[in-house]
């Protein structure tokens, strides 16, 4: 009876280490799910349904960009920038286009300052999603509506939705904290007519 039992106390062992070894396999895909969000199905859909590929891309960009620390700002940088957006929100009153066209630019720069790649916009945003993976695609509607001459109302929705990253970089708290579309006042930070 004592050689049944050791026996089968070996089986079930044997099966729960198999059970949690395919899990932990698995786990991998999950685990990207859950730390890119939206961005992992945006990367899935950008492979034409490849998760493999898809979650390689994604497996890279935190091999790449996952120990990356973000320099903190000064509060002078910190204040400037804050104004330089009160700015753009002005600006789009009169001049949609051309505001839109300043946050790209305000955007990239935060960035830059705040340690990530300068330059090449893919390997900046392939930086950003890695440590913003909630907030980035503001900035790539942003980005895109300054090449693809948007209407007015598309302007405004990258802007307001860019936001959330701006808002992210200028502060010290973790992105897990942000809430997309909304500023540390928790409106989403539309002051009459402007836009963000």
């Amino acid at each position: 009876m004592t050689t049944t039992v050791v026996i089968i106390v070996a089986v079930v062992l044997v099966a729960a280490i198999a059970y949690f070894l395919v899990r932990a396999r698995r786990g991998g895909g999950q685990g990207l799910h859950r730390r890119f969000g939206p961005e992992y199905d945006r990367t899935v859909a950008r492979h034409g349904g490849d998760t493999k590929a898809a979650e390689q891309e994604l497996a890279e960009r935190v091999r790449l960009h996952g120990s990356l620390h973000e320099r903190p700002l000064s509060p002078e940088a910190r204040e400037a920038y804050a104004g330089r957006w009160t700015m753009v929100q002005e600006m789009f009153v009169d001049s949609p286009q051309e505001a839109v066209a300043e946050a790209d630019a305000l955007l990239a720069r935060l960035a830059r300052d705040r340690g990530f790649p300068d330059g090449d916009f893919d390997e900046q945003t392939a930086a950003l999603s890695v440590h913003h993976a909630r907030q980035i695609d503001g900035y790539r509607k942003v980005h895109s509506a300054v090449r693809d001459r948007s209407s007015t109302e598309e302007l405004r929705e990258a802007l307001v939705e860019a936001r959330a990253l701006f808002d992210v970089l200028l502060g010290d708290t973790p992105a897990e904290h942000a809430r997309p579309g909304l500023g540390k006042t928790g409106r989403h930070g539309t002051h009459g007519r402007t836009a963000a």
